[in-house]
């Protein structure tokens, strides 16, 4: 059985990576739009950055339940060429020069909780596309494009910046969307188990209940969460970590962020490997316990004065980041597969919202958290704090149940 015969699921990957690249050149053209073109400032950026994220915390556990009751398929057509549409009015308002950071948030808004019902629908459908044995293959491929399209959408995003400008790097975002949603249209699929529709507060709580009281799911989700509080709190110390303490200009820090992304290519090509040979809740115990050390080696960096001390800092940068990137490349695959592998068809919606939902809340408060810590105690201290939250939680992975897990009839 070969995923390549899978012809719906090529196309379904297809438009997947088209649409990432795109999201990855918005990364920057709206941090740009805001700074340069409507003359915000870093607050600015930082509250329509959190506008995107706003939806995911207020409709989570909600899109769940309505992406169980509606076909997966039109959820993913209609919330592409939403966001096309969407970006494309962006880039108009822009230009005629009606454009404000208020009509910009509310905007985001929009798009975000097109992005989450998106993004539930779509770990919710590839169930419907490929024999559940071959899940975490299919998973494996989305995220090597995923991680080939964060390394290359940054620059491919910069250049249009620089060129275009930042509001027509929108429209090409935008076209993007809407090509991604025309392809998505042409996907031929298997039809998802009917769910009865009973009141809303039932249905949510039958997805909680599946995902906390799953003998394995459990402790991957709340294991999960706590990963993503430290994560996050590491992910936002870093970039001023690398800017401020170690002296890097934005291309060494643009060098050295993309260095997770070729971690992740490799993590990625090897996962599946990973799985068959250690098993899936092995192979995911080892690359929770590798982030710990990908962030000590960071850490470590010497603080620089010289040129010399400079490249060594980098090197400590680049190798943390590619260690990191190698753990997420690893685990990405097989934990989404076995996510999709336990759970009924019905459930899929709700359980992909439920963990998504929740894994953004957290980052919510761990963003700020890792930033408030680094302010009071420096940047260092937040760093090893965040170090021992992911021992903690690599210890605490790799000593339970979930070891255990595996998924029958896997083969590489």
């Amino acid at each position: 059985m070969k995923l390549r015969e899978q012809k719906s699921f090529v196309r379904f990957w297809t438009a997947s990576t088209t649409s990432n690249l795109g999201t990855y050149i918005t990364t920057i053209a709206l941090q740009v739009l805001v700074v340069v073109n409507l003359g915000g400032s870093a607050v600015d950026v930082g509250w329509v950055s959190a506008s995107r994220w706003l939806p995911y915390v207020l409709l989570g556990l909600i899109a769940g339940v309505l992406v169980d009751r509606f076909h997966r398929k039109t959820v993913l057509v209609v919330t592409d060429m939403g966001r096309g549409i969407i970006f494309a009015f962006i880039c108009l308002l822009a230009v005629i020069g009606v454009l404000s950071i208020g009509w910009l948030m509310i905007l985001l808004v929009l798009f975000g909780a097109m992005s989450l019902f998106n993004d539930v629908a779509y770990r919710s459908f590839v169930p419907q596309l490929v024999p559940r044995p071959l899940l975490t293959r299919a998973y494996a491929r989305l995220e090597q494009s995923a991680a080939v399209t964060e390394t290359g959408g940054p620059a491919i995003g910069g250049g249009l910046v620089s060129w275009i400008g930042a509001p027509f790097a929108l429209l090409v975002d935008a076209v993007s969307y809407l090509f991604s949603g025309v392809l998505m249209a042409s996907v031929k699929h298997q039809p998802s188990d009917k769910v009865k529709v009973g009141p809303l507060g039932q249905q949510i709580k039958e997805g909680l209940q599946w995902v906390y009281q799953h003998q394995y799911l459990r402790t991957l989700a709340l294991n999960t969460h706590v990963w993503f509080l430290f994560h996050s709190m590491t992910m936002t110390v870093l970039v001023s970590f690398f800017l401020i303490e170690l002296g890097f200009d934005a291309s060494h820090l643009g060098f050295a962020l993309a260095s997770a992304g070729v971690g992740a290519v490799a993590g990625t090509s090897l996962s599946t490997r990973a799985g068959a040979r250690l098993g899936i809740g092995r192979a995911m115990a080892f690359s929770r316990i590798l982030y710990a050390p990908a962030v000590i080696v960071m850490a470590l960096a010497p603080a620089t004065n010289t040129s010399d001390s400079l490249n060594i800092a980098l090197i400590f940068a680049v190798v943390g980041q590619l260690l990191y990137g190698f753990a997420m490349g690893i685990e990405g695959p097989l934990e989404m597969g076995y996510q999709q592998y336990v759970t009924p068809s019905h459930l899929q919606g709700r359980m992909n919202a439920t963990l998504r939902s929740i894994n953004r809340s957290v980052v919510v408060i761990g963003a700020p958290l890792g930033g408030a810590i680094a302010d009071e105690l420096g940047f260092l201290t937040a760093l090893w704090i965040s170090i021992a939250g992911l021992a903690l939680c690599g210890l605490w992975f790799g000593l339970s149940s979930m070891r255990k897990a595996q998924i029958k009839e896997y083969e590489i």
